[in-house]
Order: structure tokens, then sequence, then C-alpha cells
């Protein structure tokens, strides 16, 4: 019962943000494409510049499944690194233990590699990390316990049973699927990072 209503909300908030957060709300969204709610076929009022640059900034942090709080502190900290800030704000977010579980493809959703990261299954380098926050650097390998490896949710992954709702692997990661290993190569690029996002509309909003 739980399940099906965390379904349902995601499947809302996709449809209220314009894009597919979970495999299930994108066949939701091919059935009805248009908003929730009884009015939700009716021609939407133009949204303010301030509206647009909000939901571009929920639509990412949807995406990676974060606080307000953490994507501030991340944001900031693209802010002084150099370079154009939309783009780091997304490479340091791709960086992300969370996101990686994702991409090497060992989850099916970003909620549930949150969930194998916080229950302890997947380490870096060797090394039980619980904190889906963690910032993976170039070079480290992220891999699943072996005690874990047992367990059906990995089981499937390491056929590739995810691959069919979720992207290419993106070239900064190096998978060993069925070693259920990923190495981060090097650092990711905005270009091959696979998140909807028009990310000067997310700087102009923190910058308002």
């Amino acid at each position: 019962m739980a399940n099906n209503t965390r379904a349902r909300r995601k499947v809302r908030q996709s449809r209220a943000l314009g894009i597919a957060l979970t495999p299930k709300a994108e066949k939701y969204m091919e059935r009805r494409p248009y908003g929730p709610g009884q009015h939700g076929r009716a021609r939407r009022k133009q949204d303010s510049d301030y509206a647009v640059r909000l939901r571009e900034k929920q639509r990412l942090r949807a995406q990676y499944g974060i606080r307000e709080a953490q994507m501030t502190r991340v944001f900031e900290e693209a802010r002084r690194t150099s370079g154009l800030t939309g783009e780091n704000l997304i490479e340091l977010l791709e960086m992300r233990l969370d996101a990686l579980v994702l991409r090497a493809g060992f989850a099916r959703t970003i909620a549930q590699a949150r969930q194998l990261v916080v229950h302890r299954h997947i380490l870096v380098d060797g090394q039980r990390v619980d904190r889906p926050s963690f910032r993976v650097a170039p070079g480290q390998l992220v891999h699943v316990h072996e005690r874990s490896e047992k367990f059906e949710p990995f089981q499937l992954a390491a056929t590739g049973a995810h691959r069919d709702v979720l992207p290419a692997v993106p070239g900064y990661l190096d998978v060993t699927l069925e070693k259920l290993q990923a190495r981060l190569v090097r650092r990711p690029k905005r270009s091959e990072v696979p998140v909807t996002c028009e990310e000067n509309l997310v700087v102009e909003y923190y910058a308002r």
C-alpha cells in the first residue's frame, strides 16, 4: 500500500513538472501527458519568469531526489568553482554516490539507489559508505558488498534488467555489470549527464 502511494505521488509530481521521474511515471505520462486534476487538459496561463525558473530548479532537484538545503550547498560550491556555474552544478550532483549507483544500472530509480546506499550495500574502494551524498572522486571504484550480491535486487541488476528503463551508461563510468562494479574514470561533462535541465534557469533562480 505504501509503495502504491509513493508511486502515485511520483506520477503526480512528474506530470506537474513535465518530466518522468520513474519508469512507472513515464508509462502514465505517455497515456496522460497533461497535468493532474480536473483542469489538467485546460490551456495553462503563461507562467511568470520566476515560475519558470522555480519549476526548472524543482525539476533538477526531483531528478536527484535531494532537499533544498542540499541543492543550495552544491550550488554555492558550483559558483565558487571555475567555469560555468550551471554546468558545474550538474557535474557535482552527478558525482553523488546515489546518482552513480543509478547510472551504473545497480538500481532502477534514484530512490532505490539511495536506499541501497543507506542500507550499507554499497562500497567505495572497499569501504562501506551509507551517505547518498558522498562525492565519488575520479578513479574510485563503486561496487556492491559481496554478501549483498546474492540478494534478488542485485541478482536482477547484474543481468542488465534495468537497462530497458535507464539511459546508456555515460562515458565517465566504466561498468562491469555482471560483477556489480563501476569506476568513475573522470569528472562528468554536462553534455554527457542524462538529466533534463536548462541549468541557466536554475542559476538565474539562485541569483535572483
